[in-house]
């Protein structure tokens, strides 16, 4: 083999060894040097609107609305205006009352374990189906054959800040022992009455959970029973002149008589009177004592 044709092989296989190692090793530098395409980030789907419609779907009456009573979250005031189509059914739904005296509608509100609950109830779901009972009332449904309930439902979901009609409605048969649950349950709030206290010079209120439902059965009674009123009555201790006192009580009752009207009970249904350090629960020789006769104590005639 001449020199000539040495060199010209060692040129070929420094060429192709060359070739070899460009492939093997830099063809993935160049591969990792290209652009993944962007992932497409998928937005998180919210949860569609929950809608409960006015709807009774009993064998004598029949009435469907797709509106119902709405309202903004942790709040039991009605959004008004009420469509038309649940005014003619509200109308529907009296006449069939008048015409059936043995019937009675249940109205059951609906509430979300985080809603928060400013009402005199025990749920805001009890408020909601009192406001909506209270309407009926305006038009000319009485308040003695509109039972009032409240459930649970953590599936509400609203659209944008309106829940969309959070209630259900039922007609029942009135039980045959009402009057006597009636009779009961006034002995029952008479014997171990509603009570509101209160510090030196302050008219607040901030109900516990049993105060709740006392007010939800006063609330009751006062429906149920025609003629009813209930007695609201405000104590101070001894602590400054009487005739101080006399108006200081007396502005506790009023205070707490607004109070029962911002939750539903009309005006006319409560009584509310003063009796200042006159009829005091226990002696004011000591702050305990004085902090038992600062109370506000609601009844029924």
């Amino acid at each position: 083999m001449t020199k000539k044709t040495t060199n010209l092989l060692g040129i070929i296989i420094t060429i192709l060894a060359g070739t070899y190692f460009y492939i093997t090793c830099c063809s993935e530098c160049g591969m990792s040097s290209k652009k993944e395409p962007d992932k497409e980030v998928m937005a998180p789907v919210a949860d569609e609107a929950t809608s409960y419609p006015f709807a009774f779907s009993e064998d004598e009456f029949a009435y469907s609305a797709n509106n119902n009573f709405n309202f903004n979250p942790s709040s039991s005031t009605i959004l008004l205006p009420v469509t038309q189509d649940i005014e003619d059914g509200i109308g529907r739904l009296n006449s069939f009352l008048t015409e059936n005296s043995n019937k009675v509608v249940d109205v059951t509100g609906y509430y979300k374990s985080d809603e928060e609950n400013d009402s005199a109830f025990p749920n805001l779901g009890l408020a909601r189906a009192n406001a909506v009972k209270n309407y009926f009332v305006s038009k000319g449904i009485p308040s003695r054959l509109i039972n009032i309930y409240g459930t649970l439902k953590n599936e509400l979901v609203p659209k944008g800040n309106i829940y969309l009609g959070p209630l259900g409605y039922n007609l029942t048969e009135r039980p045959e022992d009402a009057d006597d649950k009636l009779k009961a349950l006034y002995n029952r709030i008479n014997s171990n009455p509603l009570t509101l206290k209160f510090n030196t010079a302050e008219a607040s209120i901030n109900l516990s959970s049993e105060q709740r439902q006392k007010f939800a059965d006063i609330s009751t009674y006062l429906d149920k029973v025609e003629g009813a009123t209930a007695n609201v009555v405000g104590h101070t201790d001894n602590t400054g002149q009487r005739a101080t006192n006399i108006a200081l009580g007396q502005e506790r009752a009023d205070f707490a008589k607004a109070y029962m009207m911002r939750n539903g009970i009309s005006e006319s249904k409560i009584n509310a009177t003063s009796k200042g350090p006159d009829e005091p629960l226990v002696s004011n020789a000591t702050e305990e004592g004085k902090a038992q006769n600062r109370r506000t104590v609601i009844t029924l005639n």
